[in-house]
């Protein structure tokens, strides 16, 4: 029986029209990556960007943004060919996604006397919560926040600056970006447990075919099977963080 998932030239010209992978990478989630001063990317979403240009046989590009919303945008919009982002309904409507290779906690932070203790006080008439424009959580607490109001930092590095700046009585974002901040002063707690668990994943617009989404999802399939996932993690000192589940042939 002939692999239905094999290479060849269909597949690269979906994935690459150009001849060259063109491949966003969001610097603003430092889970998956950074950029130096220098301009040098690196992180789990830089190595699995290059082992799967070396599966499709194929040069790439690494396109640096500083969230996710724009990481999307250029998907999206034909500037790039595939991208590293959370799994997301809205996404979904242009994006076929893979299942996630991660699992990243997204988290609250607020002032130590704020009144919050749990992620459900927040939701009150009145509270401010600060979000980087166009993140996943910033697309999950805008369908599920009923009560409060959400002001948007440009992006997700940007949340805490904002929040302490403007007042807002709330920051919410990647527990990890969150700690780190949180760290450099002795005024700021995290709640306890996350309002929100961030799939990250890679998509294809829904355009470059089926097949081209087959093959990418196999590929992470295969990226955490094999160990990439969890060694390009600990590589990049990235601890906290879980390699999520396999997904079986049978999509269970």
């Amino acid at each position: 029986m002939p692999d239905i998932d094999a290479i060849d030239d269909a597949i690269r010209t979906a994935f690459a029209p150009s001849g060259t992978l063109r491949v966003t990478i969001n610097h603003g989630n430092a889970v998956i990556a950074k950029c130096d001063a220098d301009g040098v990317l690196s992180g789990v979403s830089v190595d699995l960007a290059r082992a799967l240009a070396e599966r499709l046989g194929l040069p790439v590009t690494l396109l640096p943004f500083p969230s996710a919303g724009q990481a999307v945008a250029a998907v999206e919009s034909g500037a790039a060919d595939v991208g590293f982002f959370a799994r997301d309904p809205q996404r979904a409507r242009d994006i076929a996604f893979t299942m996630p290779e991660v699992l990243i906690e997204g988290s609250y932070l607020v002032r130590h006397d704020a009144p919050f203790l749990w992620n459900e006080d927040v939701d009150r008439p009145g509270v401010r919560i600060t979000v980087g424009l166009g993140s996943a959580y910033d697309l999950h607490l805008s369908r599920t926040i009923r009560h409060a109001t959400i002001e948007r930092a440009p992006t997700s590095p940007a949340v805490v600056g904002v929040f302490l700046e403007s007042g807002s009585d709330v920051a919410a974002g990647v527990r990890q970006q969150l700690e780190a901040d949180a760290l450099t002063r002795s005024d700021l707690r995290l709640l306890p447990w996350c309002f929100m668990t961030i799939e990250q994943a890679m998509g294809i617009h829904r355009s470059r075919g089926p097949a081209a989404a087959r093959v990418l999802a196999r590929f992470i399939e295969d990226a955490k099977a094999d160990g990439s996932v969890d060694s390009a993690l600990a590589r990049h000192g990235i601890t906290d963080v879980r390699v999520a589940p396999l997904i079986a042939a049978d999509g269970r």
